[in-house]
């Protein structure tokens, strides 16, 4: 092939979750590798289940993801519109062509007449099959009654790029319909025909329309048409890798990760790499790296299991690989109200030591909140440790004084309230886990924070102090 074009053909009629997401991916990642083109195609030919502002979700969500494509509703070519409901008379002039050939005819089957035909099936234990009650004479097409395409059912053998050589009977071919009666045509035949016209070289769709492939191969013959390269996605599975992969499972809208500071890079690096690997141990790969490796004979039969934790961890290694200005550019929508006219140098102080221990982006509050507030205490956190709860009100007030007459001492460099804390150690016999998990719980009142002598240096001796003299009085 001298031109690699792809696509990806959604329906608008909802969100985008990670298994468009993926589909639209490997065709971007098939064409870029090739210097082809990528192409967005909207099957919106179903009115009845379009929602409205879905298409432009679709294409915010790609673009925010930076998998561009180089043709699309927004972005006109050569082989535009780019909406199906723009083409009805692309479809019209095929299915004219069907028509002329003796491979179409008008069905004048009322839907409850079909629903008998289907319940005599049922009665007599067979599959339903339309072909079998194809009618003799079917009236001219007018454009009211659907349109059904008169198959030719026999063997078939094709190869797909993730599924491998593949095979079917005659039985599972039928008269499918091409256009319905309110004039707009069926995904079985309107993809094949804006494929054909858009000069589509490879099919990449999810394993849903596998069954339907036996069809759409007939349809290509009748319409003599050439085969493009398909390629079958496996489903994305849930978490316990049971089932597909849905809503209820944590198949969220593509956008709400955005929100929530999920980094686009890091999204791209996860989703690739859901069902396909290079034949190494890397996990994380940049889009320049993954248009270098990416190939469909890489992706695997079986259904990928969606790892909510994988993604936490990705996530967190493309924001620990940031410089901090630009973490701090990405951050400004998420700091608390408490920090919003705090000192552009403190801020970043604060923002270096929570950098390591963040995994998205919308965390930042509950990482950071007591840098910026006095927190409320909580002696829950000082019953409820494994170390201190071990140890009676007494000795926990002792160690609290102690650890403050230590630290009045210090001139609070990172170093030397390190050598403070160490020498606390030694003064009071008891592990870190102990000394450092009381100092840290009285200064923060939070379930974690940084390293403690550096969150202690950015908090500040006059606010480290006190804290802890807070802490006394409380016990007291």
């Amino acid at each position: 092939m001298n031109n690699i074009r792809t696509r990806f053909a959604p329906s608008p009629t909802g969100f985008l979750h990670v298994g468009g997401i993926r589909t639209a991916l490997f065709a971007y990642l098939v064409a870029k590798q090739a210097d082809g083109q990528f192409i967005l195609r909207l099957e919106d030919t179903d009115q009845k289940r379009e929602v409205e502002g879905s298409a432009e979700h679709l294409m915010e969500s790609l673009h925010s993801l930076g998998i561009e494509y180089d043709e699309g509703p927004d972005r006109p070519g050569d082989f535009g519109p780019y909406r199906q409901s723009k083409r009805l008379d692309i479809y019209i002039k095929w299915a004219q062509r069907l028509i002329d050939s003796g491979r179409a005819y008008a069905d004048p089957y009322s839907s409850e007449e079909v629903q008998k035909f289907r319940e005599q099936a049922q009665k007599t234990k067979q599959p339903f099959l339309y072909r079998n009650h194809r009618p003799e004479n079917p009236p001219a097409w007018d454009g009211s009654q659907p349109l059904r395409f008169k198959s030719d059912p026999k063997e078939y053998e094709w190869h797909d790029e993730v599924m491998g050589d593949l095979r079917t009977g005659p039985e599972v071919i039928d008269d499918i319909i091409l256009i319905k009666s309110d004039g707009y045509p069926t995904y079985n035949f309107a993809h094949i025909v804006d494929d054909a016209e858009m000069e589509i070289t490879h099919v990449i769709r999810g394993q849903e329309f596998l069954s339907s492939q036996p069809n759409y191969l007939n349809l290509y013959e009748a319409l003599g048409l050439e085969k493009p390269i398909f390629a079958t996605m496996p489903h994305i599975m849930n978490d316990q890798g049971n089932k597909k992969l849905g809503k209820r499972d944590g198949a969220k809208d593509v956008l709400d990760y955005i929100k929530d500071g999920f980094l686009p890079d890091a999204m791209v690096s996860f989703i690739a790499t859901l069902g396909w690997n290079d034949s190494t141990e890397q996990e994380i790969f940049t889009k320049k790296e993954l248009i270098e490796k990416f190939s469909l004979n890489r992706v695997g039969k079986s259904g990928a299991q969606f790892d909510q934790r994988r993604l936490l961890w990705t996530n967190g290694h493309f924001i620990r690989s940031l410089d901090i200005d630009v973490l701090y550019t990405l951050c400004q929508d998420y700091w608390p109200e408490s920090a919003k006219n705090a000192d552009e140098d403190y801020k970043k102080q604060v923002l270096t030591l929570v950098q390591e221990r963040m995994k998205y982006l919308a965390e930042l509050p509950e990482l950071i909140n007591f840098f910026f507030e006095e927190p409320a205490p909580d002696l829950e956190l000082i019953t409820s440790n494994k170390q201190l709860k071990k140890l009676d009100h007494n000795r926990i007030k002792e160690l609290l004084e102690l650890s403050r007459q230590n630290l009045e001492q210090s001139n609070f460099t990172h170093g030397d309230i390190q050598e403070q804390l160490n020498q606390l150690l030694d003064q009071t016999g008891e592990k870190p886990a102990v000394v450092f998990s009381l100092i840290r719980i009285a200064t923060t009142w939070a379930p974690a924070s940084p390293q403690l002598n550096t969150s202690l240096a950015v908090l500040g001796k006059q606010t480290t102090l006190s804290r802890i003299q807070k802490a006394i009085d409380l016990l007291t």
